[in-house]
């Protein structure tokens, strides 16, 4: 017999077509277990609260980076002479352009408030002892690519404050003995900053560190839904 009304969760679909096609795909993919046990699962009240939501204000701040990062790169030059002309062009001239501008830079700072408030909550009400030791490293680990991530974006629009913040951030590892040089030199590409270590932070800021962090937020969220959300000890 055919159902009339699909209900999913707090969800409910009657549209004929949409129960069909649905219908179809849980008999071959078993989609109503899958959102029932990761989408619709009930959370005790105990664990819920604007403190327990910044881990994943955090996410839905990465997605935008990630997003709004892709349609800045479709115009975004990495090149000394055109970076800073590049940016002022997307500000002034891309249609909203200067909005989409404005979430990435702005996501950026949020991204690092939300975190560390979430970090902070977590290591108040204890939460990082056993048995979630483990994922207390990976979330120091996105604490710490979350800041390189921002770090590395910062050098992108070569402006004077850019450049000089670059110069200051990348002398800080020198004073390290033994590798502190090496490491600066790596991180510059030379001695002094040029299109090199502009180069190497855009391929960072694009690429590796988002896929790392992309990767590492996998393994976290996979460590919480093995051991179940944990709410105040």
């Amino acid at each position: 017999m055919e159902m009339n009304t699909l209900e999913l969760g707090p969800i409910k679909i009657k549209n004929r077509l949409l129960i069909r096609i649905f219908s179809a795909l849980d008999d071959r993919l078993g989609l109503r277990e899958i959102l029932n046990d990761e989408v619709f699962e009930k959370i005790s009240p105990a664990y819920l609260g604007l403190w327990s939501c910044f881990g994943g204000i955090t996410f839905f701040l990465f997605i935008n980076q990630v997003v709004t990062g892709m349609l800045v790169m479709v115009y975004y030059q990495p090149t000394i002479e055109q970076a800073h002309a590049s940016v002022a062009h997307i500000m002034n001239e891309v249609p909203f352009g200067w909005l989409v501008r404005g979430m990435h830079a702005w996501g950026s700072n949020l991204m690092i408030v939300t975190i560390i408030i979430h970090m902070a909550k977590i290591f108040v009400h204890g939460i990082y002892k056993a048995p979630r030791e483990l994922n207390w490293v990976t979330g120091v680990t996105l604490l710490l690519l979350t800041l390189g991530l921002s770090f590395s974006g910062y050098l992108l629009p070569w402006t004077q404050l850019a450049y000089w913040a670059t110069v200051v951030g990348t002398e800080t590892p020198a004073a390290m003995p033994y590798v502190g040089e090496y490491i600066r030199f790596a991180m510059r590409g030379g001695d002094d900053i040029s299109q090199v270590t502009l180069t190497r932070f855009f391929a960072l800021h694009v690429m590796i560190m988002p896929v790392t962090i992309a990767a590492v937020i996998g393994l976290h969220i996979a460590q919480i839904r093995r051991q179940g959300i944990a709410g105040p000890l």
